[in-house]
């Protein structure tokens, strides 16, 4: 999915993943992986204007779909990998392995994803999707596949954020979520973020890890949507994913806005690849 968005290119972002021969990683650490295909969207080269109004019914579309199969995977005992895609994609993704528990939500973004249309210059849906997943913004994506918000604020925690509009500042203050920014990497380290991560967490067996590879520094992953300088480096994300990998409570993932046409390659989706194989549990001894 790409309309989410002004800019094409994250549409061919789960292409790269599979190029980078994310199955055979996943394989190697013993667990079995099928790969279920793509959910077929409309690009922008569909629309004949980019109005939000015209680009909601599709992209309600498409998170309904992975809403279904992302419910279908967790009743069936699988762990879903959903691959982006612009980050709206998780409206769907998140909404559908929550469908029959609650689950704990780390949003680890370069941005905080927190407009609504009322806030948001741009009105780029990618940029609203974690508002959405709180009950903010458009009834139609609010209440897609069933009513209301999704995930409970005191169970979402947002890291890495560095690049926040001002009204999206005021409405993440006011929701009752938990954000370590890059200030708070920098200042206490991203071992004790993941503690104080986890321990606001302790409550609930069942974390879904949303991660938009702009959180990383673009000179380390060019390839993305909207690059933003001063993020995690590589060491940093992967530290995350080993941490989150002991916990044991890996219960589904996102993997978005990764971007062939703007990486050096395939550099960005490889870098992807190796972070999901360390939160599935690949150590380095």
């Amino acid at each position: 999915m790409d309309l989410g968005q002004n800019h094409r290119g994250v549409d061919m972002g789960p292409s790269a993943v599979r190029y980078a021969s994310l199955a055979k990683k996943i394989q190697a650490l013993g667990y079995n992986c099928r790969d279920s295909g793509d959910i077929a969207i409309p690009g922008h080269y569909a629309l004949s204007g980019t109005s939000l109004r015209e680009r909601l019914p599709l992209i309600c579309d498409g998170c309904r779909t992975a809403y279904e199969l992302g419910k279908k995977a967790v009743d069936a005992g699988e762990i879903p990998i959903f691959l982006g895609g612009d980050h709206s994609s998780s409206i769907g993704t998140v909404g559908g392995v929550s469908h029959n528990s609650e689950i704990g939500l780390i949003w680890i973004d370069a941005h905080g994803d927190f407009n609504t249309p009322e806030t948001s210059q741009s009105q780029n849906v990618h940029g609203m999707a974690l508002a959405v997943l709180l009950g903010l913004g458009p009834d139609e994506l609010v209440n897609l596949g069933r009513p209301g918000p999704k995930v409970k604020a005191e169970n979402t925690v947002l890291i890495g954020q560095r690049d926040l509009d001002e009204k999206e500042k005021e409405l993440i203050r006011d929701s009752g979520c938990t954000i370590y920014t890059m200030r708070d990497v920098d200042e206490f380290g991203i071992r004790a973020v993941l503690s104080k991560t986890l321990q606001s967490l302790k409550q609930l067996d069942k974390i879904h890890v949303s991660l938009d590879l702009d959180v990383m520094d673009p000179l380390d992953a060019p390839g993305v949507g909207t690059p933003s300088q001063g993020g995690l480096t590589y060491r940093e994300g992967q530290l995350i994913m080993e941490i989150l990998a002991d916990t044991q409570k890996l219960h589904s993932v996102d993997l978005m806005e990764i971007n062939p046409i703007l990486d050096i390659q395939n550099r960005t989706a490889q870098m992807a690849v190796n972070l999901v194989a360390s939160l599935f549990g690949k150590k380095i001894i």
